[in-house]
């Protein structure tokens, strides 16, 4: 079947396969609605990457349909990239809650980006378009202003969860359980829903049981106490707050997005008494019991001020032997090596380490687990269903779920970034796929760096460079002195002198076999070096450097 002037699609462009990047985007005729333009942060495999971001090669190529971007919630899987997106593609205007829209306005000011099309909505907020309806269903998160976003279209509404919990005793609003019942009554067409803790079977763990792990550490230790916890997770940081303040501590706070939530969450009331953050400076003068560090660095990121307070490099705080450092978070994928080697460096300083148990509960996910995710399939109870926000096993176990909540298994899409469903009178099939895939962020350049690029930085990181320098008369096409070799990251030249000069050996015997033809030019005899030099290093070393041949012309004189 194939798409017609009156069926409805959606595509993701980011978030599917993946942990990050969520970018959802609904089309019909002549207008395009953007759900998301989150940001993935890159790998350890992605050499000098800051950030990595959506193709927006569909977006582009339908700018002028484009009627808004809806934003589900604050975090930066779903706003770090819009700066970028705003550089590349018109939006006509960004709809988010107020925090979302503070965080997103302190992004722009970094990026010099100047974006006044900003409408702030709330749980009883309606956007109508010529062809949508949106209603927005508070959601319990780990950030305040977390919102589902029920589409209304001419065929049909998705119902797109954003990321959720089910908490029945949440630190703040709870879940409008009843909004998202009378939106399933009038029927979902299509559910989109989190899928991260797809993995986990059971409930999550409720922020209050959180609120009384910390009350109980923060109340019983004697001396200093340092918390590492998520920047982002804003209730969080909201009530380690108020049980320090109930136990006469002061806080005192590193990390730079640490400070910057803090500030947002004060401006938006969220946090009541600002006189209980101090700066470092006044906390020397209080007792170690009245002092209560809060800090980023819970992944073990490499900068971050938990990372060099461990490594004893942080300028103003020293650990000492009866600190408490509390972990309040636990290592999301792909991070638990880089939070056990802080952890193991903590211990080797001699402090006290407080870390997520099974038997203490100084953590609680913003996600829901099985049990969660089964109760929203059962309360929106769709025709059908395409699992979103989480890598493919995840989104894979995410539709067992949902074939177990009764959906059909032929009415389950498990999609992959680009892949398109289309929504009409009879249903909803597959459609054509569009481009998608990963853009690289390195500094200011934006898609310059390509796989060719990190398949380089790859090599260097691991195999170095090698330069052979070489002077050519350019009237004779003779060599005038032996190739100079030198290398970075490959072998050091004092100690490998014989290695050296084997390899100056097969320079100077490449180069005269290449100059002795007369229909060679510059660039066929750096390719002739590096074609034949390759399998030469590989043969002696086993390793293969990246080999940059450098050709100087130099003119000899004579004296008369």
């Amino acid at each position: 079947m194939k798409e017609d002037n009156t069926s409805t699609s959606i595509v993701a462009l980011g978030g599917l396969g993946e942990v990050g990047k969520n970018m959802y985007v609904v089309t019909h005729k002549n207008e395009i609605l953007i759900i998301d333009a989150g940001v993935m942060f890159p790998t350890d495999d992605l050499l000098g990457v800051d950030a990595v971001i959506q193709d927006f090669t569909y977006l582009k190529q339908n700018e002028d349909k484009i009627v808004g971007l809806v934003i589900t919630h604050g975090h930066e899987d779903h706003i770090g990239g819009i700066p970028y997106l705003l550089q590349s593609v018109y939006i006509p205007k960004i709809y988010s809650s107020k925090i979302a829209a503070d965080l997103i306005n302190k992004k722009l000011i970094e990026h010099n980006i100047k974006y006044p099309e900003m409408e702030i909505i709330t749980n009883e907020s309606i956007v109508k378009t010529k062809y949508f309806e949106l209603e927005f269903v508070n959601t319990t998160h780990s950030i305040p202003g977390s919102y589902a976003v029920a589409i209304h279209t001419p065929n049909g509404t998705i119902f797109e969860t954003g990321d959720f919990k089910f908490d029945l005793t949440p630190i703040g609003p709870e879940a409008d359980l009843h909004k998202m019942t009378r939106i399933s009554e009038r029927g979902v067409k299509l559910l989109m829903s989190d899928s991260t803790n797809a993995l986990s079977p059971g409930f999550s763990t409720s922020e209050s049981n959180v609120d009384e792990a910390l009350e109980s550490v923060v109340n019983k230790h004697p001396a200093r106490i340092i918390i590492a916890t998520f920047a982002s997770n804003i209730y969080r940081i909201k009530h380690i707050i108020e049980t320090c303040k109930r136990h006469n501590r002061k806080i005192v706070v590193f990390g730079r997005s640490m400070e910057t939530n803090i500030e947002l969450a004060i401006n938006n009331g969220l946090i009541e008494d600002k006189t209980i953050i101090i700066d470092y400076n006044r906390a020397k003068s209080l007792k170690k019991n009245e002092i209560c560090i809060l800090c980023t660095g819970s992944q073990g990121e490499a900068l971050a001020a938990l990372s060099r307070i461990a490594n004893g490099v942080h300028k103003q705080i020293t650990l000492q032997p009866d600190d408490l450092v509390v972990f309040s978070s636990n290592p999301i994928p792909g991070n638990a090596s880089s939070v056990n080697r802080i952890i193991n460096k903590l211990y080797l300083k001699g402090v006290q380490v407080f870390t997520n148990s099974e038997f203490s509960d100084i953590h609680a996910s913003g996600h829901g687990k099985q049990e969660e995710q089964k109760l929203m399939l059962r309360l929106i109870k769709p025709d059908y269903f395409m699992p979103c926000h989480g890598e493919y096993r995840m989104l894979k176990k995410h539709a067992e779920l949902g074939e177990s909540c009764g959906i059909p298994k032929e009415n389950i899409f498990i999609c992959k970034n680009g892949d398109t469903l289309i929504l009409d009178k009879n249903g909803i099939h597959r459609g054509s796929p569009v481009q998608a895939g990963d853009v690289y962020v390195d500094g200011s350049r934006i898609g310059d760096i390509g796989s060719v690029v990190i398949k380089d930085r790859k090599l260097m990181s691991n195999d170095g460079i090698l330069l052979t320098i070489l002077n050519i008369n350019p009237f004779t096409k003779k060599l005038l002195i032996k190739p100079n070799v030198t290398t970075r990251g490959f072998v050091m030249v004092n100690e490998n002198s014989e290695l050296i000069n084997q390899i100056e050996r097969k320079v100077t015997y490449i180069v005269n076999s290449t100059l002795e033809r007369n229909n060679y030019n510059y660039t066929d005899l750096k390719n002739q070096i590096i074609l034949e030099l390759h399998p030469y290093i590989n043969e002696l070393t086993g390793r293969h450097p990246i080999i940059l041949p450098v050709i100087m012309e130099v003119r000899e004189t004579t004296n008369n």
